[in-house]
């Protein structure tokens, strides 16, 4: 008697969190011979449509729109550069797309989301996290201190302090604002050690 095997699947994982894309399931891709070419962009499970318009939306709102319209590959970041992560989609709101609405597009195109909490006002435009390309140490006044560790090596070593008489724990880095810097900003990078003071967002700097 043959033997019968049964594969089971998991489910696939919908959210999407920092700079991750969504991992969704996109309509696959198909062949056809040469003979049997019909040139129908259908056949391929890719077409190309029109981009809405998402801003404004809340993030989940946005993401749940555009795969009803066959968008699949989508991302989002935070677009007021502090690198934080969209753990829970609800919370957020799109302030920005990489694909202009009305632009037409194949349905596999990443559309990528700027986005701020709801709470927040969303910024005229993107702000970018920081960057050590060309080998300089960048300024990080003012930046979270997440966006400024993640712009550096990993292997760096980087220390922060709490630029308030209260000598509190910095936990939440996405949640600090660096006030001061050392090495100073424009110092060559040379695998020195890197250490900043910060205080929370929404407070001043001493």
């Amino acid at each position: 008697m043959a033997a019968i095997g049964v594969t089971a699947c998991e489910p696939a994982d919908t959210s999407s969190s920092g700079k991750n894309p969504v991992a969704t399931t996109a309509p696959a891709r198909t062949t056809s011979s040469p003979a049997d070419d019909t040139g129908d962009p259908e056949d391929a499970g890719v077409v190309s449509k029109a981009v809405l318009n998402y801003v404004g939306m809340g993030l989940q709102s946005a993401q749940d729109t555009a795969q009803q319209d066959g968008f699949y590959v989508l991302k989002s970041h935070d677009a007021l550069g502090r690198d934080r992560m969209q753990a829970f989609d609800r919370n957020w709101k799109v302030c920005s797309q990489n694909i202009a609405a009305g632009t037409t597009v194949p349905t596999d195109t990443t559309l990528d989301f700027g986005t701020v909490k709801l709470e927040e006002t969303c910024p005229a435009k993107d702000e970018k996290p920081p960057s050590a390309e060309g080998g300089k140490l960048p300024d990080f006044k003012g930046k979270s201190v997440k966006a400024a560790r993640a712009a550096l090596d990993p292997s760096t070593s980087f220390s922060v302090k709490d630029a308030s008489p209260e000598a509190r724990w910095v936990l939440v880095e996405s949640n600090w604002e660096v006030c001061t810097q050392s090495p100073k900003a424009g110092t060559a990078i040379n695998g020195q050690p890197v250490s900043v003071t910060a205080v929370k967002f929404g407070e001043s700097c001493p």
